[in-house]
């Protein structure tokens, strides 16, 4: 079994090197030179713990980073796709990544082999039934008979994509011809958990299900939060907590998403709540809770800033720890910390100082803030007129007890 994977970030590297840490040959293909210089170091251009010993294992020996595409693709019985399908017009999935992929991948094609083409990036659903199906067949192809078309959608957790992926908790497949099951169900003959073979559009929706759910959980718990908040005298941080003791979900990890904080970010969850809503509504139906998740996530913001900035001057220099969208993470796309600091700026309040263990450099690089960074929070501490806890990580747990200045537990980690 041979794959070729297009796309080395976070959820394409995972895949290449769980699928070579399983003795299957794997090409990889990244359009960005500075990733793949990196790569091909042997070293890993964010943190993702795991993903380092992986590579170090399988480069140059069942992985392989290659620009030649037509041998690749024409070795391979499987090309995965795990391009970013970022917020298009309105908000639905920009795929133009996924079909210059696609277009790759049919320009080089030269041989009668079947290779099956899997897309790996979060897709809305229809959208292999409704777009990619038709594109392909339109160029000549004949979907099931000369080569085979599937989705399988990923549950990977950042900080955690190599756990995620090695100890899967459930494969699902969208595919609809038996030879393209019979490959990607053999692909995964190593894996323990239940692997789950449905309809294109089923597969697709199972993975919006899943983030609009978690999305949703959140809007929900900071809507709580702002009642609370609202009344008065309420401990939102022991409420919760409390909460969580519930036998339905004790335990569990998905007692992380229901808990107040700053609002959903990261890659993900606004995209993928976004366009599904997006596309259901375009096809007539106005999905209310969906638009109140939504609207919910994106009022949050204010309520914090509103808070930060309660009974302090626009001259009061606020001191921000917390940059990544969630702790254990260098991610800082769309991370929440972001979203307040711009409104912080945008309401005059431009003396701020910030620090992160992990994101200050993606961060950097990513928005072009007016803000001083610091390399340690003791800095901040020393520095901030008012300390404000934008992100969860642990070091900030005992944070009242360093100082007594004026925090703003955004987290509710104190």
């Amino acid at each position: 079994m041979i794959v070729t994977v297009f796309g080395l970030g976070f959820v394409g590297l995972t895949t290449a090197l769980g699928f070579a840490d399983n003795g299957i040959k794997v090409y990889g293909i990244e359009v960005d030179s500075k990733k793949v210089e990196i790569l091909k170091s042997g070293k890993i251009p964010f943190f993702e713990p795991g993903l380092d010993e992986a590579l170090e294992r399988n480069l140059n020996e069942n992985f392989f980073i290659t620009d030649d595409l037509k041998s690749a693709i024409n070795e391979s019985d499987c090309i995965y796709y795990c391009v970013g399908t970022p917020y298009g017009e309105n908000g639905q999935a920009d795929l133009t990544y996924l079909f210059s992929a696609i277009d790759s991948t049919l320009n080089v094609l030269c041989n009668d082999k079947f290779h099956v083409l899997v897309t790996k990036s979060t897709i809305p659903p229809t959208t292999t039934s409704e777009k990619i199906i038709p594109y392909i067949e339109s160029k000549g192809y004949r979907t099931g008979i000369d080569l085979g078309v599937a989705n399988n959608p990923e549950f990977l957790r950042e900080g955690h994509c190599w756990d995620d992926f090695i100890n899967a908790d459930r494969i699902v497949l969208g595919v609809n011809d038996n030879k393209s099951k019979e490959i990607l169900r053999n692909l995964y003959s190593s894996f323990s958990c239940p692997i789950h073979t449905v309809g294109l559009n089923t597969s697709e929706f199972i993975k919006y299900l899943s983030n609009t759910l978690l999305a949703t959980l959140i809007s929900f718990s900071n809507e709580m939060s702002i009642i609370a908040d609202t009344l008065g005298d309420i401990n939102v941080s022991q409420a919760f907590k409390i909460l969580h003791q519930d036998n339905r979900w004790s335990g569990s990890d998905i007692t992380s998403y229901i808990y107040p904080g700053c609002g959903y970010g990261g890659y993900c969850l606004p995209k993928d709540t976004n366009a599904i809503y997006a596309l259901t509504k375009s096809k007539g139906f106005d999905a209310e809770i969906l638009k109140n998740t939504i609207k919910t996530n994106d009022n949050i913001t204010s309520f914090i800033v509103d808070k930060i900035t309660r009974n302090i001057s626009e001259d009061s220099k606020i001191g921000i720890l917390g940059l990544s969208f969630k702790p254990g993470s260098d991610d800082v796309r769309d991370s929440a910390s972001a979203r307040i600091i711009k409104i912080l700026l945008d309401r005059n309040y431009d003396n701020i100082i910030a620090y992160d263990p992990m994101a200050i450099d993606e961060f950097k690089n990513f928005y072009n803030y007016d803000i001083e960074y610091y390399n340690t929070k003791e800095e901040i501490i020393e520095l901030a007129d008012e300390l404000v806890i934008l992100t969860a990580w642990d070091e900030f747990k005992d944070l009242d007890k360093k100082t007594e200045k004026r925090i703003v537990d955004c987290r509710y980690i104190l």
